[in-house]
C-alpha cells in the first residue's frame, strides 16, 4: 500500500490548507505596529525648532549655539548597540572636519546617570546634551523619527535647515558621502 493513498492525501491537502488560511487570517488580524505621532516632525528642507537640553553637568544647552556651523546631531542612548558602535566613528568625524566647520552634537535619549556612565568607560570629544525619556524627553520624535529608530541622525546646515535625515548606524564610507557634499 502507498504512503499517498487518497485519505492521506486528503488529509495533507486540509493541513495545508489550514496552515496557509492560518497565515493569512494572522497577516489580517495581527495589529499595526503603533505610530509614533509627531504631526509638527521636522522634514528636510524645515528650520530646526529651538531646542535647549543639559548638558553632562546639568546646564542647559541651545542647538542654536552652534548655528552657522554644519551640524550633524546624533540621537542615541546607552543601551544601543548600533549607537555603541557607531560613537567612535563619530568622534573621529568631529576631529578630522571641525576645521571644515562640522559640529557633532550627540543627544542621549537616556537617564542622566546611564549617560554619564556610558561616556566614563567611552569618551567622547563633542559635546553631549540629555533628552532623558522618564522626563517626557523625545526631541528625536520632533526632528523627523517617527519610527523611534536609534541611532537617528540628522544634518543641519550653516542656515538652520535640515539638509538630510538618517535611520540607523553609519560606516565610514557612508558618512563621508553623507556629508561630502556640504563642505
Amino acid at each position: 500500500m502507498s504512503p499517498f493513498n487518497r485519505t492521506n492525501l486528503l488529509i495533507l491537502a486540509i493541513a495545508v490548507a489550514g496552515a496557509a488560511g492560518g497565515f493569512l487570517a494572522g497577516g489580517w488580524l495581527r495589529p499595526s505596529p503603533p505610530q509614533l505621532a509627531a504631526p509638527q516632525a521636522l522634514k528636510v528642507g524645515d528650520a530646526i525648532t529651538p531646542v535647549s537640553l543639559p548638558d553632562l553637568a546639568g546646564k542647559p544647552r541651545a542647538l542654536a549655539e552652534w548655528q552657522g556651523k554644519l551640524m550633524l546631531v546624533n540621537f542615541w542612548a546607552s543601551w544601543c548597540g548600533p549607537c555603541r558602535e557607531e560613537m567612535p566613528l563619530l568622534d573621529r568625524s568631529q576631529q578630522r572636519y571641525a576645521e571644515h566647520g562640522l559640529q557633532i552634537v550627540g543627544i542621549a535619549a537616556d537617564s542622566p546617570e546611564a549617560t554619564q556612565a556610558f561616556l566614563k568607560e567611552y569618551p567622547v570629544t563633542y559635546p553631549i546634551l540629555v533628552d532623558d525619556p522618564a522626563r517626557g524627553g523625545d526631541v528625536a520624535l520632533d526632528y523627523g523619527n517617527l519610527r523611534g529608530v536609534l541611532p537617528f541622525t540628522v544634518l543641519i546646515g550653516r542656515d538652520g535647515r535640515i539638509l538630510a535625515q538618517r535611520a540607523g548606524n553609519f560606516s565610514e564610507s557612508a558618512l563621508e558621502q553623507w556629508l561630502a557634499p556640504h563642505f
